[in-house]
């Protein structure tokens, strides 16, 4: 029978292949890694060979069975994994092609691991959006760098660590990627543009509003800071909350204003419904959603339509 290497070293191996080149985000690079690393062991416990045997076929066929088990989230972060490796580093998958999306049939407990999900945490994952009154209540309840950090988010629809890494777009040019023809339409004349460090390592585009912008603008340090948010590094020019401490603030002050907290990132859900109302003004509803998209720095549409639940 045949011995192979231990699944933190195959999952190291492949990676080593991708990171850098491929792949530039050293979070992304750490989440591919391990759940490359959980793969391979099933691949060992099932004797169903190594890490870099697998084919799409057999991809999909260890994907439909965790998703009994496991979240979207961790599903979604499995088959990107696979789906990188297959395409760079072993070759098993045409250029162009992707693997196709398994939607988890695991059921949610209170804490979100898989079990018996309760009526009100039903309720809950209806929606996870909040109003602009609720942010107000919320942002009265934070300190002033968490407060304008919140509304920044909400006004951009930024991700946490993102609010880390704000420059002026003359600063900090926005890699290249397609843009739709009315990307930011309704709200180019009111805003001014940023860009951000975000997912998987692209720099991109977004907009804040001009009052905002002017209090962001006085919060610019002399010199820019070394920040550090769950193992990354980000050089911070602005004093501004963010990462893992701001995310924490906002629960809290959520509970403390509403009786109950829905994430940080339920900003970047209320974002997406209200751009896509205005947007829908001017296009079609699935080009809006591709416009929306763009926007939240994923570009692709079909993600767009978890945060319009």
């Amino acid at each position: 029978m045949a011995k192979f290497a231990k699944p933190a070293t195959q999952a190291a191996s492949v990676m080593k292949q991708l990171q850098g080149g491929r792949i530039k985000s050293v979070s992304t690079v750490r989440n591919y890694e391990s759940r490359l690393k959980q793969i391979t062991a099933y691949l060992q416990e099932q004797r169903l060979g190594s890490l870099r045997d697998m084919t799409p076929v057999s991809a999909l066929g260890y994907l439909r069975e965790r998703a009994a088990v496991v979240g979207q989230k961790t599903l979604d972060m499995e088959r990107q994994a696979l789906q990188s490796m297959m395409q760079h580093v072993t070759h098993r998958l045409e250029a162009g092609k992707t693997l196709e999306v398994i939607r988890s049939t695991a059921p949610k407990s209170k804490t979100g691991k898989p079990g018996q999900p309760t009526l009100g945490r039903r309720l809950a994952e209806e929606s996870r959006l909040y109003s602009r009154d609720q942010v107000a209540l919320i942002v009265a309840k934070q300190s002033p760098h968490n407060a304008l950090a919140t509304e920044i988010a909400y006004a951009a629809g930024l991700r946490a660590h993102e609010l880390l890494t704000l420059r002026r777009i003359h600063h900090q040019a926005p890699d290249e990627r397609p843009a739709h023809a009315l990307k930011f339409v309704g709200i180019r004349d009111e805003t001014i543009s940023y860009t951000v460090y975000g997912k998987g390592g692209l720099t991109r585009e977004v907009r804040i509003p001009i009052p905002l912008a002017k209090r962001l603008e006085a919060t610019r340090l002399a010199d820019p800071i070394r920040t550090t948010d769950r193992g990354v590094h980000y050089q911070q020019h602005y004093g501004l909350g963010g990462g893992q401490p701001w995310s924490k603030s906002f629960g809290a002050a959520s509970k403390a204003a509403l009786g109950w907290s829905k994430g940080a990132h339920g900003l970047r859900h209320s974002y997406a419904q209200e751009r896509l109302s205005t947007v829908q003004r001017y296009l079609p509803r699935e080009e809006a959603k591709r416009v929306v998209s763009q926007e939240l720095g994923h570009f692709r549409p079909e993600i767009t339509e978890t945060y319009l639940r």
